[in-house]
């Protein structure tokens, strides 16, 4: 971390609560927590718009994870990268799978709905004006409802802005993200050198 930030023995009120429920959690208070208590004031304000857009997120929990992931690849995060990496692991089914939706999404065997939906994350990730109202339609026509395409769009956005953040302040990918498996370790990192 670039910046000094509230440590876990130095957090008192609201910052304690929300370090002790991420390390009741995950066993571990992520840098991707800590870098907000650079400015105090936000870790809260933080946490409640991220649970709000999780919370209220239409879409599956797999169909997030996917679109932070290429949506990462874009900022280039290699943070996020690593981190949703490891977790698309089991909804993948291996390494090598994840790998392929790095490389190339749309030959990676995903299903036309899925690859419609990381069209449009990836552009909104690459340069939102590009997206136009023919993206929109390729959405409906594979069902996307317009609340979902909202949330796609939202996930999209909400992790560029996030992961440019966690770059600016030098947040990193903690030990247990990072994989022992160096092609795996080489492919996620799509950014800053870990």
């Amino acid at each position: 971390m670039f910046l000094k930030t509230v440590d876990e023995t130095e957090a008192t009120g609201r910052i304690a609560e929300l370090y002790a429920a991420q390390k009741a959690q995950s066993g571990f208070v992520m840098s991707a927590t800590r870098c907000w208590t650079a400015r105090p004031d936000l870790l809260p304000i933080y946490q409640e718009f991220a649970d709000k857009i999780r919370t209220g997120f239409s879409l599956s929990p797999r169909d997030w994870r996917l679109i932070t992931f290429v949506a990462a690849k874009q900022v280039p995060s290699t943070y996020c990268s690593h981190v949703y990496g490891k977790q698309l692991l089991a909804d993948l089914g291996s390494k090598e799978a994840v790998i392929a939706v790095r490389c190339n999404f749309a030959s990676a065997r995903l299903s036309e709905r899925d690859v419609e939906m990381l069209r449009y994350a990836e552009t909104i990730a690459s340069d939102a004006s590009r997206v136009t109202a023919k993206d929109i339609e390729r959405l409906r026509a594979v069902g996307f409802t317009d609340v979902q395409i909202c949330d796609i769009a939202l996930c999209a956005a909400f992790r560029c802005f996030v992961a440019r953040f966690f770059d600016a302040v030098g947040a990193g990918p903690e030990p247990t993200f990072i994989d022992a498996d160096a092609d795996f370790r080489k492919a996620m990192t799509v950014g800053r050198a870990i």
